[in-house]
C-alpha cells in the first residue's frame, strides 16, 4: 500500500501535467491576440489557432480539452482587453472567467473531430471548425454583450486584398477562411494523421490562402467630400470643452471644408437650454463656411439623456440623429433594478442613456451622410442599413478618453476600414481623444491621426457608387455557419444514439 507521501507525490505531479498545457494553452491565445492593433502582427492570425488546436485534438478527454479551451480564451481575451479590466473593480475575475468560455464550444469540437483523423473527417473538419467559430462569434456579438471587438476577421484590416473578402461576405468570410486555414495547417502537422489526411489538410489551407486575395477593380470616383475633424482631447468642463472645440474650428475657415465633425460629448449641456451657446454653434457653422456636426450629452426638458449628434447651419439645427445603441454598463446597466449596485462598485453608468429611434440620414453639401456615435462603429448591420439608405459616406463621432494611452484607439479606427469594405462606402472617424481615421470605399487609409494629436485637420475623401455583395445578401456567412454547425450537433448526437463513431 503507498505511503501518504508517494500519494501526495503522485497527485502533484499528475496537476502538474495537467497544468502545463493549460498555461500553454493560455500563451496561444495571448499570443493570437498579438495579430490585432496596437501590435498589428496580422500575420499570425493566419496560423496562429494551430498550437490551440493540437492541444485541444491531444487532450485525453473532453474535459481536459474543454479546460485548455477555457484557458486559451481567457489568454486571448485578457490580452486584447487588458485595457477594459482596470476599470472594472472587483469583478474582472468575474469578467475573465465568463470570456474563457467564448472558445469551448469550439475546442470540444475540435478535439470530438481531431482526436482520430480519416480524410473524411479531415474534410468535415475543414467545414465545421470554421461554422462553429463564427457562429460563436456572431452570438457574443450582440450588443448587450459588448459587440464585435476581437473577431478574427478584423485583424486582416491592413491587408486589403484578404480584407476585399468583407465586401462578399462580411468580417464573417473572413474569420470562416482564417480559421480554416488554421484547421488545414492542424491537420497537416497531427501525429496521429495518416498521410492522405495530412494532404487533404495541407492542400485545403494553401489552396484557401492563395484564394483569399480578390483582385477587384478601382471603383470610379463620383465626387469628393472634405471632412474636417477637431481632436481637442480630455477636456475638462461643458463650458471649456465647447470652447476648446470651437477654437480649433476656427482654425479650419479658409480651408473649404464641406462638414465639420466634432467628437461625443462635445456639448455636455442642453443647447436648447443655453442660446448663448446655441448662438456660438451656428456662429461656428457660418464662419467654417460648414454644416457642424457637434455631439449633444445632456439632459432635456424631461430629465432624460440620450448622446445625439446634431447637424448645425448657420440658420440653426437641421437635423439630429441619436444614437442606437448603448454600451453596455458604460451608457446603461443592464436590469438597473436588480444590477443597479454596480455603478457604485465601478464605473458603470450612474444613469441610463435613452436610445434613438432609428436610422438617420443628414443632407451635407448635396451629399448623403450616415452618422454613427463611437461603440456603434463596431457594428456592421449598422453601417450595411446606411448603405442601403444610399448614403455616400459614414461618418462616425468617437471618444475613448477613458482608456486614453490603450489598445482600444487603434483598435476602433482599424474597424472603419473593415466596415468601409464591407458597405462599399468611405468611412471617416472623428476623436474627441483617440485615433481619428478615414478610409476610402476599398479600405485604403485616407488618414490617420493617433491620440496623442491635438489640432483640427481635413481629408479629402474620394466618393463612388457601390453596392457590395454583402450589403445585398447580409449576413449570409453567419446563418450558413450556423446550420453547419446545428448540423453537426445533430450528426453527432445521432451517431451517439446508435453507437456509431
Amino acid at each position: 500500500m503507498p505511503s501518504a507521501s508517494v500519494t501526495v507525490t503522485a497527485e502533484r505531479a499528475g496537476l502538474a501535467r495537467r497544468r502545463a498545457p493549460r498555461l500553454l494553452a493560455a500563451v496561444t491565445g495571448a499570443c493570437l491576440a498579438l495579430a490585432f492593433p496596437a501590435v498589428n502582427a496580422w500575420w499570425w492570425a493566419w496560423f496562429g489557432l494551430v498550437p490551440f488546436v493540437l492541444l485541444v485534438a491531444g487532450a485525453g478527454t473532453l474535459r481536459e480539452a474543454g479546460w485548455r479551451s477555457w484557458w486559451a480564451s481567457a489568454g486571448f481575451f485578457g490580452t486584447l482587453h487588458h485595457w477594459v479590466l482596470p476599470f472594472l473593480g472587483v469583478f474582472w475575475p468575474l469578467v475573465v472567467l465568463v470570456l474563457g468560455l467564448v472558445w469551448v464550444p469550439f475546442g470540444l469540437v475540435a478535439h470530438g473531430l481531431l482526436r482520430r483523423v480519416s480524410p473524411a473527417r479531415a474534410g468535415v473538419a475543414l467545414l465545421v471548425l470554421p461554422s462553429v467559430w463564427v457562429a460563436v462569434e456572431a452570438l457574443r456579438s450582440w450588443q448587450h454583450l459588448g459587440g464585435t471587438w476581437g473577431l478574427l476577421g478584423s485583424s486582416q484590416w491592413q491587408v486589403r486584398p484578404v480584407l476585399a473578402l468583407a465586401a462578399l461576405g462580411g468580417v464573417w468570410l473572413l474569420s470562416f477562411t482564417l480559421v480554416a486555414v488554421n484547421a488545414g495547417l492542424a491537420i497537416a502537422v497531427l501525429p496521429d494523421a495518416g498521410r492522405r489526411a495530412r494532404l487533404t489538410g495541407a492542400g485545403a489551407a494553401v489552396a484557401l490562402a492563395a484564394c483569399s486575395g480578390l483582385v477587384r477593380p478601382e471603383p470610379v470616383v463620383t465626387g469628393v467630400i472634405r471632412v474636417a475633424g477637431v481632436q481637442p482631447g480630455p477636456v475638462p468642463g461643458p463650458e471649456r470643452r465647447v470652447a476648446a472645440h470651437l477654437r480649433l474650428t476656427g482654425q479650419i475657415a479658409g480651408h473649404d471644408p464641406d462638414v465639420v465633425v466634432w467628437g461625443p460629448s462635445s456639448v455636455a449641456l442642453n443647447p436648447a437650454r443655453r442660446p448663448e451657446v446655441e448662438r456660438l454653434l451656428r456662429r461656428a457653422a457660418a464662419e467654417a463656411g460648414a454644416d457642424v456636426l457637434v455631439n449633444v450629452d445632456a439632459a432635456d426638458s424631461s430629465g432624460q439623456i440620450a448622446k445625439s449628434a446634431y447637424q448645425y447651419t448657420p440658420h440653426g439645427v437641421a437635423d439630429i440623429y441619436v444614437k442606437q445603441r448603448l454600451v453596455p454598463f458604460g451608457e446603461y446597466i443592464p436590469l438597473r433594478p436588480v444590477l443597479g449596485w454596480i455603478a457604485g462598485q465601478t464605473e458603470a453608468a450612474e444613469k441610463d442613456r435613452t436610445t434613438g429611434a432609428g436610422p438617420v440620414v443628414f443632407e451635407v453639401a448635396g451629399r448623403r451622410v450616415g452618422p454613427l456615435i463611437s461603440y456603434e462603429s463596431t457594428f456592421p448591420d449598422l453601417r450595411r442599413g446606411l448603405a442601403r439608405r444610399g448614403v455616400d459616406v459614414t461618418i462616425t463621432q468617437g471618444s475613448l478618453t477613458t482608456f486614453h494611452g490603450s489598445w482600444a484607439h487603434a483598435q476602433q479606427a482599424s474597424l472603419e476600414a473593415l466596415r468601409a469594405v464591407e458597405s462599399g462606402r468611405p468611412a471617416v472617424l472623428v476623436e474627441v481623444d483617440g485615433t481619428s481615421a478615414a478610409f476610402d470605399a476599398r479600405g485604403a487609409r485616407l488618414a490617420w491621426f493617433p491620440p496623442e494629436y491635438r489640432g483640427a485637420f481635413v481629408v479629402a475623401v474620394p466618393l463612388s457608387v457601390e453596392e457590395t455583395p454583402y450589403v445585398r445578401l447580409g449576413d449570409w456567412v453567419p446563418a450558413l455557419a450556423g446550420g453547419i454547425a446545428l448540423g453537426a450537433a445533430v450528426g453527432a448526437a445521432a451517431r451517439r444514439i446508435t453507437g456509431i463513431d
